[in-house]
């Protein structure tokens, strides 16, 4: 099986969506400090990654279910993290 060019655009798309994420978590554990995240940013970013999840399940493509959901989780890690180091610097 041999992959088209839009197979590997699309995967490397979804590589680089997923890898977008994991600076800020690093950045976060390792300060201990999410002050600098937008709240209101990641809750959208979750939501809609939480609708193109719901889309791919609803139209069967696994590429985008896929690729979703592990945004969707790392987004949501983020936003976990953000509510972990609350007022942190404040204390």
């Amino acid at each position: 099986m041999s992959l088209s060019a839009a197979d590997w655009v699309g995967t490397a798309a979804a590589i680089c969506s997923m890898a977008s994420f994991t600076p800020q978590i690093v950045k976060i554990w390792r300060e201990r400090d999410a002050s600098s995240v937008s709240l209101r940013m990641y809750v959208v970013t979750v939501t809609g990654f939480s609708l193109w999840t719901a889309y791919g399940v609803l139209t069967g493509s696994w590429p985008v279910i896929g690729a979703n959901a592990v945004c969707l989780t790392l987004a949501a890690v983020i936003l976990a993290l953000k509510w972990r180091f609350r007022d942190r610097k404040a204390a």
